[in-house]
């Protein structure tokens, strides 16, 4: 791959919502591939700390009716809004995988825990990437509420934190997908 080549990818990736997803089935072994591709994330000193949960088949359809069991359990009143509590079946009957995704810290704690996170939203920028070039759609979603109860659902390690939940999912064809940056004016500053 050559740099245009790789200035295209990045240019073209985007978040592609769950409610433009067909429902198609993504195969595993493309799923085990992107996230190998995460896999090779940079990290200080080789922590690695990403996790990922892989929800798919009828377990994709629990965890949708788990976020309305919390939404409807922590949410009250007119803060409750039925259009985001439906959402939640939509988002996973129409996603083929989700994934919920996950830092372990280091246990020596060797290198701050922002470092951690960041070096987890790498190996996520590697899923939007890899997802981008093979022609699917997905977002990184990362609701509090249903981050603060996913331990109810899926076991996770005692050091173990969740960042939220990544919608994979085959998108519609002919979608229009443009989005513009703002310029990198303001944004950068040189020294010489």
């Amino acid at each position: 791959m050559n740099f245009d080549e790789i200035t295209k990818l990045i240019h073209d990736r985007r978040s592609i919502f769950p409610k433009v997803f067909t429902g198609e089935r993504i195969a595993d072994e493309l799923i085990l591939q992107i996230l190998d591709n995460a896999n090779q994330a940079p990290s200080h000193k080789h922590t690695e700390p990403w996790r990922f949960h892989i929800i798919t088949n009828e377990k994709k359809n629990q965890l949708g009716k788990f976020f309305q069991k919390i939404y409807q359990e922590n949410v009250t009143g007119e803060n409750f809004k039925q259009r985001k509590h439906d959402k939640f079946i939509m988002k996973t009957e129409l996603s083929s995988h989700i994934l919920a995704i996950c830092m372990q810290r280091d246990p020596n704690e060797s290198i701050p825990e922002w470092e951690e996170i960041a070096a987890v939203a790498c190996a996520v920028q590697n899923i939007y990437l890899s997802v981008t070039a093979a022609g699917l759609g997905g977002y990184w979603s990362s609701p509090k509420l249903m981050i603060d109860h996913i331990s109810d659902f899926i076991n996770l390690e005692d050091d173990e934190k969740c960042l939220g939940f990544f919608y994979l999912g085959v998108p519609k064809e002919g979608l229009k997908l443009d989005v513009t940056k703002e310029s990198l004016k303001g944004k950068v500053k040189w020294y010489s």
